[in-house]
């Protein structure tokens, strides 16, 4: 996966912080032509991935594991994506990404390796690598040392279940609009305070399906409820 060796995963891997290998279902093809899909038992459009080459592609990730790992399904009918599950991935020590093409693949492999299925959407693709690769990214960040500011992977979008507030750097005017005299002030408690707040009614303004989720005092409730009602 050639979008996983720049960047800061790219530097994370030649550091030895992570790693990532494609497996290529096709290498284990039980005939000489190499297929790994036929028709679906009972008729209907498309084409399905046969269990034999996906049970071989996963055994032989499993031989050299250090330990049975959680095998990752990319479908749109899994649980859809999020950061808590981010962090959820982000502490095993080996993941399988299983990604589908054609119509899917036969349920019996499925049932027999899969442990979780996932979406990053409901919409669907041609393949699950582009699904993997966006799961592969924000798991990655999560890992101690990838990125500098460790920090950074802690208090920004979905901390909380609250977006993150908004940022500025300089010039201090740029356009007309100032940076907010709050964080000229170096007053740290009152920048945070601030960012809370802003992160409350952003996210009441852009995302209020997350505010069910958030911890909110009573005071902070009645802000978010505020910024929805201005949203109507």
């Amino acid at each position: 996966m050639d979008g996983l060796s720049t960047s800061i995963i790219g530097r994370a891997q030649d550091k030895g912080l992570l790693s990532v290998e494609a497996i290529n279902i096709r290498d284990f093809a039980e005939n000489k032509h190499n297929r790994v899909d036929d028709y679906t038992y009972g008729g209907g459009a498309g084409m399905l991935m046969q269990a034999g080459p996906v049970y071989g592609a996963y055994q032989s990730v499993v031989e050299k594991a250090q330990s049975k790992p959680r095998v990752i399904y990319l479908s749109p009918q899994g649980q859809t994506f999020s950061q808590s599950m981010a962090e959820e991935f982000a502490k095993e020590q080996e993941l399988i990404f299983l990604c589908g093409h054609y119509e899917g693949i036969d349920e019996r492999v499925l049932e027999e390796i899969v442990t979780d299925y996932v979406s990053i959407g409901d919409y669907v693709l041609t393949g699950g690598e582009l699904p993997a690769m966006v799961m592969i990214d924000a798991i990655s960040r999560l890992i101690p040392g990838v990125l500098h500011n460790d920090v950074s992977a802690e208090f920004e979008s979905f901390q909380d279940n609250l977006l993150e507030y908004p940022q500025y750097t300089r010039p201090e005017e740029w356009h007309g609009k100032k940076v907010p005299e709050i964080l000229l002030s170096g007053h740290h408690a009152n920048v945070e305070k601030w960012r809370r707040e802003q992160s409350i009614i952003r996210t009441a303004q852009r995302r209020p399906d997350l505010l069910e989720k958030a911890e909110l005092s009573e005071k902070e409730k009645e802000l978010a409820k505020k910024h929805l009602q201005n949203t109507k």
